[in-house]
């Protein structure tokens, strides 16, 4: 063998060696690692005593609208008011031509002289008629007679009197008054009008301050209500001993406090629903006849009433829920019945209990039996740990 071939030999086989050596120290490909826990933000459930304040649509009324009428039948001569404005107890409004009521009460106070005069002469008669008897100078019809036309004098005079009330009554109501302060409307006749006793309406005041506020209540939330009350879930100081807080429909809150002074005995026919009257001072006229208004009242108290962060409540096809870990650290569905809102939570009614740790933050990480790692909210997150690569093996 030449020592060429020899060179060849040698060179090809310290190749090989080298190439069986690199292949021999490649590391070995293992098993990829296992993804890092997920690690959410909770709170854990704890029950409080809250004002339960429910809230409704009403709507302002009058506390006395007043229909104006005339009390008697006579030409309507003057329209004494400015339309649409406040008036005052006592302001004078209508006049009905009292001409003829003017005669009419000078009329009665000559039946009433006519009356006395009569009157006069049947006491004269009976005075000389009375000694006359005893002497038999008179008979007993005629004393009878007497007394009896004394009798019919007095009458006479209290008929007489009579009439002149009624026609002092009549001629006192051709001037209309206002009966009481407030907001008065158009009128519905002017100058020229005849109109009729108490059949013609002729306009109305609104009484303002204070103002009714009227809200209905549906039957379902009274049933709720009532259960709630004798199971203890809701404290409950009296319905007369509640107070509502108005808010405008631009958002308003109006400052004075309404206070419940009626609640009919009934449920409406209807609607089925049963209203409340609210009274509140309105001193500036910021509500008016008709205008709706929110009704927070207030007065009861949830006690052991759940509170969660609205965002820790998701919607789902049956309905609203949130992720629960449980205590092997797992994500659990909890379905729940969230009532209302308070600020910027839900509370819950049914579905939590006290110590429950619901998912508020890292939702969309996690799913029903995932494992997490679950932290306080607003707690600061440790920094994961970088994953692990396998050491390469040596040759």
């Amino acid at each position: 063998m030449t020592r060429r071939l020899i060179n060849g030999v040698l060179t090809l086989m310290l190749v090989a060696t080298a190439a069986l050596g690199t292949a021999g120290c490649k590391p070995d490909a293992g098993s990829a690692p296992a993804p890092p826990v997920a690690q959410v933000e909770v709170v854990t459930v704890t029950t409080h005593t809250i004002p339960d304040e429910p809230e409704f649509i009403g709507q302002a009324e009058a506390s006395r609208p007043v229909e104006i009428r005339s009390q008697v039948t006579g030409l309507l001569k003057a329209v004494l008011y400015r339309e649409g404005r406040d008036v005052k107890k006592g302001d004078r409004l209508y006049q009905i031509d009292p001409v003829p009521f003017q005669a009419a009460q000078a009329s009665a106070k000559a039946k009433i002289a006519q009356a006395e005069a009569k009157l006069v002469q049947a006491k004269q008669d009976l005075a000389r008629v009375k000694p006359l008897l005893a002497e038999q100078a008179v008979s007993q019809k005629d004393v009878d007679d007497a007394v009896a036309e004394d009798m019919a004098a007095r009458a006479l005079l209290q008929a007489a009197k009579a009439d002149l009330m009624k026609a002092q009554f009549d001629l006192d109501n051709t001037l209309i008054t206002a009966p009481i302060d407030g907001l008065i409307e158009r009128s519905r006749y002017y100058e020229g009008r005849l109109v009729s006793t108490q059949s013609d309406l002729l306009t109305t005041i609104h009484q303002v301050d204070p103002m009714f506020v009227v809200v209905s209540v549906p039957e379902s939330f009274i049933l709720k209500r009532r259960r709630d009350i004798e199971s203890k879930k809701i404290h409950h100081p009296g319905v007369y001993q509640m107070r509502g807080r108005l808010t405008l429909m631009d958002g308003t809150l109006f400052p004075q406090e309404a206070v419940l002074d009626l609640l009919e005995p009934g449920l409406s026919s209807e609607t089925g629903a049963r209203q409340v009257r609210l009274t509140v001072a309105n001193p500036q006229r910021l509500l008016l006849p008709g205008q709706f208004v929110k009704v927070r009242f207030t007065g009861d108290t949830k006690t052991d009433a759940i509170l969660i962060p609205q965002r820790a409540v998701l919607q789902g096809p049956k309905g609203p829920f949130v992720y629960v870990v449980g205590p092997d650290d797992t994500v659990q569905i909890r379905d729940i019945v969230a009532a209302d809102w308070k600020g910027d939570q839900w509370i819950i009614d049914e579905g939590l209990k006290a110590g429950d740790r619901v998912v508020v933050n890292g939702l969309m990480k996690i799913g029903p039996g995932a494992p997490v790692k679950a932290v306080p909210v607003g707690e600061e997150p440790a920094p994961a740990a970088p994953p692990l690569s396998p050491a390469p093996k040596q040759g």
